[in-house]
């Protein structure tokens, strides 16, 4: 046992499975069964599921994901009763650790393999020390314990936030476009901007990964991935196309981006921003009120019922106030429990 993990069963990390369960590393033909059981685990805590099996099998296939390393589940008989991954993105020194399991000692256990096989791919990545990033329902007091017992604190909480539109008779599936229909009434945009929908060359792909680079180079954290690695983590999600990459241009400059994705439509039938980002010189002009109710409008317009979003609540940017501004309210919130380790021996 190298000396990072001794030191994690030091503070008590010595949970044993359940005699009779199985373990085996998880395939994407599994992903509507993690669905399943992820959706139970949620339901009880929030009276819904919180994952659709899309979304679960867009996590499964993301080329950050190793399942073979990464990846367990835990069954008793033919009955999924247990997951859990450990997952890497490139260029940080960070592990993301997921577990979901209702009987506690199962849920110890996993999240003892699960916090393990963080530290295994950090070490073998290189890296001299790591961040454990595990987070949950606020409402989990299961998972709270468990990352209390093994020294992990909370260091910030993620709220998902939503908007409703008005009821529209266009149904979901006749998703427009102002290109394709101008009965769309959409918002005036700042002065000198433009907003170009659609990011279907390189050029236009690249100028995006560079806005959000630049949005969000104060928030380790939420720096998009190297280029190659975020357009290959794009293009392996069912939920996303690049048509939803929208970037907005100040006096032909590049300064704004909006990325959407189907990742709650068939759950909620809602439109996903899963960024929103202005850069520094480009901010106070009203540009990111302007990006959101530009997407509000052509959501209600799809017939969708409402818009949603994720935002951390420590962002350095008075974004939870900007969303609660244009009518947006939280629904979930995820409490981010870490614990760094150092791998040095």
């Amino acid at each position: 046992m190298d000396s990072a993990v001794r030191r994690l069963h030091d503070v008590g990390m010595t949970a044993a499975l359940p005699a009779g369960l199985t373990v085996r590393s998880a395939e994407l033909a599994d992903a509507e069964e993690i669905a399943a059981q992820m959706g139970a685990y949620t339901s009880a805590l929030l009276g819904f599921p919180q994952h659709s099996p899309e979304n679960v099998a867009d996590y499964l296939r993301d080329p950050a994901m190793d399942l073979a390393t990464g990846s367990w589940l835990v069954h008793d008989g033919d009955k999924l009763v247990g997951s859990a991954t450990a997952v890497r993105i490139a260029d940080r020194r960070q592990v993301d650790v997921d577990v979901f399991a209702a009987d506690p000692a199962i849920a110890a256990w996993l999240f003892d393999t699960a916090t393990e096989g963080a530290i295994d791919r950090a070490r073998a990545d290189g890296l001299p020390d790591v961040r454990l990033h595990f987070g949950q329902l606020q409402q989990d007091e299961t998972a709270a314990r468990l990352a209390t017992a093994h020294g992990f604190t909370v260091t910030t909480s993620i709220q998902l936030m939503r908007i409703e539109h008005p009821t529209a008779s266009r149904p979901a599936a006749a998703r427009p476009t102002p290109e394709r229909d101008s009965g769309i009434e959409l918002p005036e945009p700042p002065a000198g901007v433009t907003l170009r929908v659609g990011a279907f060359d390189e050029a236009t792909k690249r100028a995006a990964h560079a806005v959000i680079a630049g949005a969000f180079d104060t928030q380790p954290g939420s720096a998009p991935r190297p280029y190659d690695d975020w357009v290959a983590s794009r293009e392996s999600r069912s939920t996303f196309d690049w048509s939803q990459l929208a970037v907005a241009e100040l006096d032909g400059e590049p300064v704004g981006v909006r990325e959407c994705s189907d990742t709650f439509l068939s759950s909620d039938n809602c439109n996903y921003i899963g960024r929103l980002g202005v850069l520094p010189q480009a901010r106070g002009r009203g540009l990111a009120k302007f990006l959101l109710r530009d997407q509000f409008a052509r959501d209600a317009a799809a017939g969708l019922t409402g818009t949603m979003l994720h935002v951390d609540s420590s962002n350095p940017t008075p974004a939870v106030g900007l969303y609660l501004g244009v009518g947006m309210r939280p629904t979930v919130i995820t409490a981010i429990w870490e614990k760094s380790i150092p791998l040095a021996d």
